[in-house]
């Protein structure tokens, strides 16, 4: 059964689709925070980490990271661009399961769930963004629609990097290995062992099935691929709130200089955390309803002058 789901990934790697890309304004720019160029031809993306780029006034840093774990607003890329290419010069497909994220290595996979409904994806990074200080990744529109909320915009979500597997693709994209679709196997664990699926580089001939084999589940894409679906996986979650985290300070007269600054704002707390060994004091507005109330927020504490300010889920 592991040969069948192997042949629809070889399919997936070397398969020409139609492409769609961002709408996002500040959407799609290379390691140097330059836009990419569009092509109708679709393209094998290459391993890239990249120099710091600035957008909207804002320095960004790209690293290697395996062990990231991050809370935040999720978005999704909009429709309309098609033949659009990605920072790791891939072409974008709205249909398949990737996100862009403005630091992590390219590729890296990477789990992604929904805090407000458990539903939980691994998507391939292979592109730099959000450029909203509000948002902490882009998803395509499947992952969206997979995690179930494509129709509101946004979500709270948490991302966390499959270290080991990740590891494996940027070794397989160093060595000009194909890794599209790599996705889609992570995203059916049971029919074919990661370790495996991420050693493959060559098409394998499918076994017949036997009668009291499973069928995988799988659909044929508009451009007549057959694709195997991939799987959402339940997480538990627990309640979580939005806020507006205007600065973090090492000196606890530093942080309440700022909240009685803002205070003007709403409720304006003090919240200490211990990062790295170091005890930090945030100032942070909140707990905040929803996404578009946090947005407006945030809007109000950049215009007090907290240029650095950002929305964090806790």
């Amino acid at each position: 059964m592991r040969n069948i789901l192997l042949v629809m990934l070889a399919l997936a790697l070397t398969s020409c689709t139609e492409v769609q890309f961002a709408s996002h304004v500040f959407k799609n720019p290379g390691g140097d925070g330059q836009p990419q160029t569009t092509s109708t031809t679709p393209t094998q993306g290459t391993f890239k980490v990249g120099k710091p780029y600035v957008v909207q006034g804002t320095t960004y840093y790209p690293k290697e990271n395996y062990n990231l774990v991050e809370t935040g607003i999720a978005s999704w890329y909009g429709p309309g661009f098609h033949g659009g290419r990605t920072a790791s010069g891939e072409d974008f497909n709205t249909n398949e399961l990737t996100a862009a994220h403005r630091t992590l290595q390219l590729p890296s996979l990477v789990r992604v769930t929904n805090l407000e409904n458990g539903r939980s994806v691994i998507v391939r990074v292979n592109d730099r963004g959000p450029f909203a200080r509000s948002r902490v990744i882009d998803v395509s529109s499947r992952a969206a629609d997979l995690l179930g909320f494509k129709g509101r915009g946004t979500a709270k979500v948490k991302l966390e990097v499959l270290p080991q597997e990740s590891l494996r693709i940027a070794e397989m994209a160093k060595q000009g290995i194909n890794t599209r679709g790599t996705e889609l196997a992570m995203n059916n664990p049971g029919y074919a062992p990661a370790g495996e699926v991420l050693g493959v580089s060559q098409p394998v001939i499918a076994e017949p099935l036997a009668v009291n084999q499973p069928v995988v589940p799988m659909h044929v894409t508009r451009e007549g691929v057959l694709m195997p679906d991939p799987v959402v996986v339940q997480m538990p979650v627990h309640p979580t709130s939005i806020y507006v985290q205007a600065g973090a300070f090492g000196v606890y007269d530093n942080a309440e200089r700022m909240r009685q600054k803002l205070s003007s704002l709403g409720s304006v707390n003090i919240q200490q955390a211990l990062v790295g060994g170091k005890q930090l004091y945030r100032v942070r507005v909140g707990p905040i309803n929803d996404v578009a109330s946090a947005d407006a927020m945030l809007n109000r504490v950049v215009a007090q002058g907290q240029n650095k300010a950002i929305i964090v889920v806790d």
